[in-house]
């Protein structure tokens, strides 16, 4: 396969996950890009069922002269390494935080929360779905559903809903996914368990992860991307 010089991009674009925004990612991912003299680009989710069409435009817009390293959080990262499957020339490198599954969604923990927030929203509204999904959960998850959630508005339930129902790669697809790539998982985090990054650790031929907590990430936001940036330079991002 034909892929892009690693090393040879100095942008790299990152993609929020379900029913989140380019604030959060931006949040994760600036500061640690920047310290690697790395423009990090958050482009904003476009909500509703078309929302991973949207970001695959995104990426491609900004790949246009020159490759970029592809990555996000959750959902954004699944559709980071399918973009890099459809685009191997325009890819200069992977930093992908907190993969949900692989190949069919099926009963993935991120899967079932998606459609089950989805039913929720269509049933409820965005701030009836709200007052339920933000009980008894920490502060700062509250507070960023609360904003993401709004932000997607009319089109949160579609939003939800083609995350939940999207194939992520398969792993025999991300074996072919031949430049340095950083994996970032929370161990405390149930929603995408560590066993499923290290699914895609193992499958990626030149991929090393490093590890954080969710009760971490929660006081810093950063300690998400430090993990993941870490983790692409290890894996040979910038050599």
């Amino acid at each position: 396969m034909n892929v892009a010089e690693p090393g040879s991009a100095d942008v790299a674009v990152l993609l929020p996950g379900t029913g989140s925004d380019d604030t959060f990612v931006r949040s994760v991912f600036e500061a640690p890009f920047a310290a690697v003299c790395v423009r990090a680009v958050t482009p904003a989710p476009v909500p509703g069922p078309l929302l991973a069409e949207a970001s695959f435009a995104a990426l491609d817009e900004a790949a246009e002269r020159h490759p970029v390293i592809a990555g996000g959080v959750s959902f954004g990262a699944h559709l980071a390494a399918e973009w890099a499957l459809a685009n191997p020339d325009r890819c200069a490198g992977l930093v992908l935080a907190l993969p949900g599954w692989h190949g069919d969604p099926g009963d993935a923990p991120g899967a079932v929360s998606a459609r089950v927030s989805a039913d929720l929203v269509r049933s409820r509204g965005v701030e009836g779905a709200l007052a339920v999904a933000t009980d008894g959960v920490p502060r700062w998850l509250a507070d960023e559903l609360t904003r993401s959630w709004r932000g997607h508005g009319d089109g949160l339930a579609g939003s939800l809903s083609a995350a939940a129902d999207r194939q992520a790669p398969t792993l025999a697809a991300l074996s072919r996914l031949d430049v340095p790539t950083g994996i970032a998982t929370c161990t405390d985090d149930p929603v995408h368990p560590t066993t499923v990054a290290e699914e895609w650790l193992k499958a990626l031929p030149r991929a090393t992860m490093c590890t954080t907590r969710l009760d971490i990430v929660g006081t810093d936001p950063e300690a998400l991307g430090r993990a993941a940036v870490l983790a692409w330079l290890r894996a040979g991002g910038l050599t």
